[in-house]
């Protein structure tokens, strides 16, 4: 499956922005999708995963509450939704496919390029 992540940009802080993953060449709801992020000089860090059917979710305590992921099969697309932005959120944010639950990056064989967030203080 061949990933595509969009909408990052510069927001400051408090403000909110959504990312996008959008799926093409096998349909997304064959995948446990996941959004992970890496912020300059570290390493790449989970952020949340959703799965098939989007009935389950789980996330990294530190954006628990404040993202939310969640997925549209019919549109093959994932999204992630980010709320009081912080500046420590300032990252790329990639989005990947699995075959199972997991948090470790290794364990996602798909990758999209990644979209730059930008939190200002």
């Amino acid at each position: 499956v061949q990933l595509q992540a969009s909408g990052g940009g510069l927001v400051q802080a408090g403000g909110s922005l959504r990312l996008s993953c959008a799926a093409s060449g096998r349909t997304v709801s064959s995948y446990v999708m996941g959004w992970f992020r890496q912020a300059p000089g570290k390493e790449r860090e989970f952020v949340a995963h959703i799965s098939r059917s989007g009935g389950s979710t789980y996330y990294a305590d530190s954006v628990k509450g404040r993202f939310t992921i969640f997925r549209d099969n019919a549109k093959n697309t994932v999204y992630l939704q980010m709320n009081s932005l912080k500046p420590e959120d300032t990252a790329v944010y990639y989005c990947a496919a699995s075959g199972g639950f997991s948090i470790d990056a290794a364990h996602f064989g798909s990758w999209g390029q990644g979209t730059l967030v930008t939190v200002s203080s």
